[in-house]
């Protein structure tokens, strides 16, 4: 009888030891309380899974043990079917079933590239493929035949990364082909929001008209006006008029002529001799006609063709703007999309601008002061994204100054502090839109230079910075913090930080227990972040940077806070990163184009990145 189902007799071993006390009902190995247990040590190997590979991959190299050879076009690959079926879904149906295949040793696929099926193959064996140019096209839809799900999403990734303007209707009908919803709505999504220079692009004078009338029939579309959608339909029907003109009828029908102006309705598209000639393009203008000259008949006018589209918030973009790299001040700008992970250039500044104060007013973006190389700068650009140009017709500030921290608030831009080349500045000063002014205003406490400022609950706060007495890099730093009230010209001071730190605004959270709070990010060469809790008047340490950077850019989209750029302890940095208030975690983003140290302003409306040396 087995030791372990002994529960009564006494027995001994050889030493005349009692060793019923050792066998123990259900598990042999389990010795009771009080007796040695005998040593142990778990082990997992993380080389045997691929050394194992490895070795299977060499015996299919040398066609060893291999078990099934598959007939792609001219081409013949053997392969072992376990390794196939453990990866392949497709492959698993085929060998394990009642198919004539699973007996097969040569089987044939059809309606794949060869070269696709190699790839795909060795990803098998190995863990590894390139996706590139040269072979997406026909990776995705032989990896969607063989239901790799991990390489479909692989392709769709680099699709993603590769969306132009010129290419966004090729990828978004591919992704359509091939069933790549995630891919769809994404490039989906990048025409609606680049429409102004996809209609420019030759993919859209060959669009096929139904796919013409899902781009145009969309909300989203992100137009000045309607007039660029009329445009770029009669483009379209132009590009290739005599087989586009009779579908022009179903093409109009999803421009929504109600929303033109009555002077671009009945001069430019009334008198159109396309529109002219036909009775269903002429009873759409008449519709439209009668919109206009009836506003009390609109309530009953209502449809698709008279809701206005969307407009596309600025926030849902960030930039960077100016800024120091290899040891000069540069005039570049890049624009970041969170909708998909992806920097694109912008137009330049006309001044190269370091220590540059950025923020938003009324949807255009301000680049006040800054340092161009040689002379610190009282000059002042704005930029309107909409037109991606950049003008120079605003006032320039009193002072030369860089390292100046620049916030919006009440419809003011304020520029605070910073330096002129002789010493750090207190002052204060307020842009007025309307009349193109800048105008002194009660000035700080303490004078600052880079400075970092943000608006919270009706105050301009002023914190960090250096007071000029030792260079940034000594880590002396003024620690006080600044409210400023316009309306009263007064000044108060918050609590000191627990360290010197840059500002790092929070200020549009979903979250009760973050809502109104400002973040900090250390501007010493370091991963720290704090928190201010205005209620409270404290500071709080939160989960620290995955990389160290000073003069870093910060900006806020959707309850996110990203961190982009700055400089180690080497040289100016590319890379991103974002911090989730929820989690207090940080997690890396694509980098930039290009190297660039800076700190933030972000503003209400969208948020820029603000390069500041």
């Amino acid at each position: 009888m087995c030791c372990r189902y002994l529960t009564t007799s006494a027995r001994q071993d050889a030493t005349g030891m009692d060793i019923t006390s050792r066998c123990t009902l259900g598990d042999p190995n389990k010795l009771p309380e009080g007796v040695p247990q005998p040593a142990r040590m778990p082990y997992v190997s993380d080389k045997h899974p691929r050394q194992t590979l490895e070795v299977i991959n060499l015996l299919r190299k040398h066609r060893e043990l291999c078990d099934v050879v598959l007939v792609v076009g001219a081409k013949k690959i053997y392969a072992h079917r376990v390794i196939l079926s453990a990866c392949s879904p497709y492959f698993r149906a085929m060998f394990t079933g009642e198919l004539a295949e699973s007996r097969q040793t040569e089987v044939v696929i059809r309606d794949i590239d060869e070269r696709a099926m190699e790839l795909l193959i060795d990803f098998a064996y190995t863990s590894q493929v390139t996706v590139e140019e040269g072979n997406v096209q026909t990776l995705l839809p032989a990896a969607c035949l063989l239901q790799l799900a991990e390489i479909q999403e692989a392709c769709c990734e680099f699709l993603k990364r590769q969306l132009d303007p010129s290419n966004c209707l090729g990828i978004r009908a591919f992704a359509d082909t091939h069933s790549c919803r995630e891919l769809l709505r994404i490039a989906d999504k990048f025409t609606q929001h680049n429409f102004q220079e996809v209609m420019e692009s030759e993919e859209f004078m060959l669009l096929p008209a139904n796919q013409l009338i899902d781009i145009i029939s969309s909300d989203e579309l992100n137009v000045r006006s309607e007039e660029q959608v009329f445009n770029a339909v009669m483009a379209w029907v132009k590009y290739g008029i005599q087989e586009r003109r009779p579908q022009l009828p179903q093409v109009l029908q999803h421009v929504r002529l109600p929303l033109l102006s009555p002077k671009f309705l009945v001069g430019t598209v009334g008198s159109d001799p396309l529109i002219k000639s036909d009775e269903e393009c002429r009873d759409l203008v008449d519709e439209a006609k009668n919109y206009l000259l009836l506003p009390q008949e609109r309530p009953l006018m209502q449809g698709p063709r008279t809701r206005p589209r969307k407009p596309i918030r600025c926030g849902e973009v960030l930039f960077a703007v100016g800024g120091w790299c290899s040891g000069d001040a540069i005039s570049s700008v890049e624009r970041y999309d969170p909708q998909t992970n992806e920097w694109r250039m912008v137009a330049s500044m006309s001044k190269r601008r370091c220590g540059v104060g950025v923020s938003v007013l009324d949807d255009l973006l301000y680049a006040v002061g800054g340092h161009d190389g040689s002379s610190y700068l009282n000059s002042v650009e704005r930029y309107d994204p909409k037109t991606n140009q950049w003008s120079s017709d605003v006032a320039p500030t009193s002072t030369c100054r860089t390292s100046v921290g620049v916030a919006v608030l009440g419809g003011y831009l304020y520029a605070v502090g910073g330096q002129d080349g002789v010493s750090c500045l207190n002052i204060v000063e307020r842009y007025d839109p309307k009349e193109n002014k800048w105008t002194r205003v009660a000035s700080m406490s303490t004078r600052r230079l880079g400075v970092a400022v943000a608006v919270l609950g009706g105050f301009l706060y002023a914190v960090g910075g250096s007071d000029g007495t030792s260079p940034l890099n000594t880590g002396t730093f003024s620690c006080l913090s600044v409210k400023f009230t316009p309306r009263q010209s007064c000044k108060h001071t918050c609590r000191c930080m627990i360290g010197s730190r840059v500002l790092l605004l929070k200020h549009r959270n979903a979250t009760i227990t973050y809502k109104f709070q400002l973040y900090l990010s250390s501007d010493l060469i370091s991963f720290l972040v704090e928190r201010y809790n205005p209620q409270e008047n404290r500071w709080h340490t939160v989960s620290p940077m995955g990389t160290r950077r000073k003069h870093l850019g910060c900006a806020v989209y959707q309850d996110m806070i990203y961190s982009v750029g700055g400089r180690d302890d080497t040289t100016e940095l590319s890379s991103a990163e974002r911090y989730n208030p929820r989690t207090n975690q940080w997690s890396p983003v694509v980098a930039m184009t290009s190297r660039r140290s800076g700190v933030c302003n972000p503003d209400d409306n969208f948020a820029a990145f603000n390069s500041h040396y």
